[in-house]
């Protein structure tokens, strides 16, 4: 058996994109349009990790998804997630759970999607402004 990829529904193509390719720093590895099925599935993935894809699934006809929040989570390794949950806060992303231990926090996509970002190796030494931060919102 294969991991081949985790599937979520979008309400929004191009607020997807840029908060996955543009902020989180995925890449399109394929786009395919069903004119008769009425939806669009984009594939991503991280640079050099074909392997590691998640597929967002847009639906043509407008559709209510609620926050699925039995869906769990996608998980992502980062190399320093100081410096990612920094640059993701600059780019307007909301840190819903910072990571005040130094290995681990929670972001949301537009549609709700909650986001794992674990550091790589051992967790860092904690660290201002992260281990005062609190919570925010659901994640």
């Amino acid at each position: 058996m294969k991991y081949l990829h985790t599937m979520v529904r979008v309400s929004d193509v191009d607020a997807s994109l840029d908060f996955y390719c543009a902020k989180l720093g995925l890449e399109e590895v394929r786009r395919t349009e069903n004119e008769k099925g009425r939806f669009t599935l984009i594939f991503l993935a991280p640079p050099g990790q074909r392997e590691a894809q998640v597929e967002l699934t847009y639906n043509w006809d407008p559709e209510a998804y609620g926050e699925g929040r039995n869906f769990g989570h996608l998980a992502y390794e980062v190399d320093d997630i100081y410096a990612t949950c920094d640059r993701l806060m600059k780019a307007g992303v909301v840190i819903n759970r910072p990571p005040r231990d130094g290995r681990m926090a929670f972001i949301r996509s537009p549609d709700n999607i909650s986001i794992e970002l674990l550091q790589k190796g051992s967790a860092k030494e904690p660290a201002e402004p992260w281990t005062s931060m609190e919570n925010t919102g659901k994640w």
